[in-house]
């Protein structure tokens, strides 16, 4: 095993890590992350009064669709087939959570998709909300678990 940055070529280059010699495996990975807002915005989203619609909706959308492209917006990200992706919203006494599982089969992870995921709806609620509230704070965007591959099953702490 090398001490070399695994996305670093010999002569300190970036590039993109060659996948086709690894197994294809089931991969799993959840993130999560939480937007906190004013009671007021909190209110008008949970009674569907937001000036921009459905805001949980499109912020779930969003998501999924972030996560399918990934690898146009992350550097050296491999573009993957994903199998599902899910995007779930939890009413917080201050603020909404969000929880991304994205899956695939095949030879590399997808943690990235299921963080992309997550970041990409909880940019959403921002947006459909702004005109409620533009104090909002995006934060504790973490990955919470991911399965599969060489490194096995992984879950934090």
């Amino acid at each position: 095993m090398t001490n070399r940055p695994t996305h670093l070529d010999e002569s300190g280059a970036a590039h993109m890590v060659d996948v086709g010699a690894k197994a294809a495996t089931g991969r799993h990975a959840v993130a999560s992350g939480r937007i906190a807002m004013a009671p007021e915005a909190l209110a008008a989203i949970r009674a569907g009064n937001a000036p921009k619609g459905d805001v949980l909706s499109t912020a779930r959308i969003a998501g999924i669709m972030a996560a399918k492209r990934t690898a146009e917006l992350i550097p050296l990200c491999h573009p993957l087939a994903l199998t599902s992706v899910a995007v779930e919203f939890d009413w917080e006494a201050d603020g909404i959570s969000v929880r991304a599982t994205a899956a695939t089969t095949g030879p590399t992870g997808v943690e990235m998709e299921a963080l992309t995921a997550a970041s990409v709806a909880l940019l959403t609620l921002y947006d459909m909300a702004k005109a409620l509230d533009r104090t909002m704070v995006l934060g504790d965007i973490r990955l919470l678990e991911k399965s599969g591959g060489r490194s096995g099953d992984w879950r934090a702490a």
